[in-house]
């Protein structure tokens, strides 16, 4: 396994996402160190009790807008998962400026810090809302994995490889609606947006097991993409709360009704396995491709993943 005996570095790592890989990378995989890289010292202090003070983790104050604190950061890294980010829709429209400095300059900054490093592996996590985006999240996160997929031209003889994870919504992370529809539960109604919206699912484990086992692939520049199943928001809320009132409100600015998480013109140049796709770079930065992965069928689109993923 690729982590057993590594160091590890993860940006972002006391999000939803950095704290779940840490447990199941310190349980599953015995890494050497893993290094939580993020900006505040009160959640870190938190992962630290969480995790009984375990000695393979180390806490490390920084940002990704700062290459040089990264760089330090950096400094004996096998491998790097990049999940930090600006992520709320809202937040990112009111300060457009903030996006693009975490999101996209951030980007640059990890990619740069890594190759300054000799660092292994590099496996950035991005989102259904960069397929197509319309909305500034979607946006910078579109850039940013362009940066990762082409960050491998800057390599040249050096052994970093830069690959990118693409999947849908994560059931319960911070900001998702379901912690909201729980809530709202209590009051006995439920606000949708529109009836007709849709969003592809997976659980927090899912995703971080997913990395994983992608980490273990990465050739450098292909985007990894989960089969996962979507659901229509409405059937969600009357899950989790089937006697309370429904109430659709209108779908948001920035929003879609249905996300995509693979498109056409990126089927050309996609392999399909069993439960995911690889979506290899139009141009290879290795000579051999995923030649296990068949096609994907003619007039493929993100319907056709949809029902794929569905059964």
């Amino acid at each position: 396994m690729t982590l057993a005996g590594k160091t590890l570095l993860v940006t972002g790592g006391t999000g939803s996402f950095g704290r779940k890989f840490t447990e199941i990378a310190l349980v599953e995989h015995t890494p050497k160190t893993i290094r939580v890289f993020s900006r505040g010292e009160l959640l870190q202090m938190q992962m630290c009790r969480q995790f009984n003070n375990d000695p393979r983790l180390r806490f490390f104050i920084g940002n990704v807008r700062d290459k040089e604190r990264l760089s330090r950061a950096m400094n004996g890294v096998d491998i790097v998962v990049h999940a930090a980010a600006l992520k709320q829709v809202p937040a990112c429209e009111y300060n457009p400026i903030e996006a693009i400095r975490t999101n996209i300059d951030g980007a640059a900054n990890v990619i740069d810090a890594a190759i300054n490093n000799k660092v292994e592996k590099v496996m950035a996590i991005s989102t259904d809302k960069a397929v197509h985006p319309v909305n500034l999240y979607g946006g910078t996160k579109l850039v940013a994995e362009k940066l990762f997929v082409q960050g491998n031209a800057y390599t040249g003889k050096r052994a970093t490889r830069f690959s990118v994870v693409r999947y849908g919504n994560v059931v319960g992370s911070r900001g998702s609606v379901i912690p909201l529809f729980l809530k709202q539960r209590e009051e006995g109604k439920l606000t949708i947006t529109d009836e007709r919206m849709t969003r592809f699912w997976l659980t927090l484990e899912q995703g971080v097991c997913f990395v994983i086992d992608c980490i273990d692939q990465i050739k450098g520049g292909e985007a990894f993409v989960p089969k996962i199943p979507s659901m229509r928001l409405v059937d969600l809320a009357d899950v989790i709360a089937p006697d309370a009132q429904k109430e659709v409100t209108g779908i948001r600015p920035g929003e879609k009704i249905n996300e995509i998480l693979l498109t056409q013109e990126e089927a050309a140049h996609t392999r399909e396995f069993e439960t995911y796709f690889v979506i290899e770079p139009e141009h290879p930065f290795w000579r051999y491709p995923y030649v296990d992965g068949k096609k994907p069928p003619d007039g493929f689109s993100s319907t056709l993943v949809m029902e794929m993923a569905n059964g």
